[in-house]
């Protein structure tokens, strides 16, 4: 008896030895973060279509639908238009704050940082890396090497081809966006594969051509399946990276807007259709706002800060619209509405235990300078309670900004006096 004690201990004892040695293998794991945009690829077309690599990405760790274009008839609301729904992810902002109306890109709000600028403000000796068919991502979305941006510096680019006539002879069917998107995902796996830069951004556009071009259609079918088959290269060398080189990488892969219903040829509205998107990621560490919910295109913001351990400043937390689906999160969904003298403040709790913190602003001097408005606290009440009501009298001012702040995320929504 006393030897098969013996031998249960000595199991016991190196099975938590295996579990502690696996712990610290996980945690010594270096993180890598890849996003992929692929243009106008609306959710029911990439759920009917046949896409065994997304559907792998989606298996290992979650597909949702998703949405974008902020509030319909509110303040947030934002045009479904491809460099508009860039930089709602860029920044984890609606078109309110970011100030991107159109694919003109004429005057982006430069305050509201991009997850490529909080990257290198906190960790400057990571490295980034943008695989683009279009050039004006880096430098005017993201804003690379400009005065506005503090000179933000990406390490690695390879982008611009659609200038390059030589090459890629432009043509109306846009077979010269498919050969420069070809050129830019081998580009980006085998760079990934080489040398594995610590956040990458790979955009593709073929697909939103062949919905201009031919709408609901069999071209359309045939550009989502060559998608999802470059989605396979770029997943493959992420694969690598991780069985290789012991690093843990987060893919997450989605669209910037859908198409209109009748032909599947426009977008831009703020139809069903036109607004409702998808998100695609490896990720095992998706949280009830993720299963849940409908995410926005502006919570990968945050959830990519989160798997990176990057910190937002609290002042500029409190700007972001986007929710994380990825790690803790405390609260989402801010509802405030003005009701005779009363501020009416709702949330959906996402704890059962814990205060949330609501703050009030009076000024919007963030948005137009970049510095921080003072909030005055309202209140500390249970998450639970997911509401607060108090007393409300506008001044001057034509925006007020709440803030609903939880243990490990914060909410925010504004009072736009008529």
């Amino acid at each position: 008896m006393k030897k098969i004690v013996m031998i249960a201990f000595a199991l016991g004892l190196l099975n938590n030895q295996a579990s502690f040695a696996q712990a610290n293998a996980n945690a010594s794991k270096e993180k890598k973060v890849l996003f992929m945009i692929v243009d106008g690829i609306p959710a029911d077309d990439l759920e009917r279509v046949y896409t065994p690599n997304i559907d792998q990405v989606s298996k290992d760790g979650g597909y949702t639908r998703a949405y974008l274009g902020g509030e319909r008839g509110g303040y947030s609301e934002t045009p479904t238009i491809s460099a508009v729904g860039y930089n709602s992810l860029l920044t984890g902002t609606w078109a309110n704050k970011h100030n991107v109306w159109g694919n003109d890109i004429t005057a982006p709000n430069y305050n509201y940082w991009t997850i490529f600028r909080f990257l290198e403000e906190q960790y400057p000796e990571k490295k980034t890396a943008i695989f683009s068919t279009w050039l004006d991502n880096r430098t005017k979305l993201v804003g690379a090497d400009l005065k506005e941006t503090g000179s933000l510096k990406i390490d690695f680019t390879y982008d611009g081809f659609e200038l390059d006539t030589v090459r890629f002879p432009h043509d109306n069917k846009s077979d010269y966006i498919l050969k420069i998107d070809e050129e830019v995902v081998n580009k980006a796996a085998d760079y990934v594969k080489e040398n594995a830069p610590d956040l990458s951004w790979v955009y593709l556009q073929y697909t939103d051509d062949m919905g201009h071009i031919h709408g609901d259609s069999p071209e359309m079918d045939r550009g989502i399946q060559l998608v999802d088959r470059q989605v396979g290269e770029i997943y493959n060398a992420i694969r690598y990276r991780e069985l290789v080189m012991n690093e843990e990488w987060l893919l997450i892969i989605t669209t910037d807007h859908g198409r209109d219903i009748i032909t599947g040829k426009g977008h831009g509205g703020q139809s069903d259709r036109e607004k409702t998107t998808w998100i695609s990621t490896n990720s095992k560490h998706l949280n009830s706002h993720f299963y849940a919910n409908t995410p926005a295109v502006v919570d990968i913001l945050p959830s990519i800060a989160n798997f990176m351990n990057i910190e937002i400043p609290a002042n500029q937390e409190k700007e972001l619209d986007g929710v994380p689906f990825i790690g803790e999160v405390s609260v989402s969904h801010p509802i405030v509405k003005v009701k005779g003298d009363s501020l009416q403040i709702e949330w959906t709790p996402h704890v059962r235990e814990g205060n949330v913190k609501v703050w009030l602003a009076e000024t919007n001097n963030f948005n137009i300078d970049g510095t921080p408005d003072q909030y005055k606290l309202l209140n500390e009440v249970p998450a639970i309670s997911r509401k607060l009501i108090v007393p409300f009298k506008p001044g001057k001012s034509k925006i007020y900004k709440v803030v609903i702040e939880g243990k490990e995320n914060m909410i925010n929504r504004w009072v736009v006096i008529p």
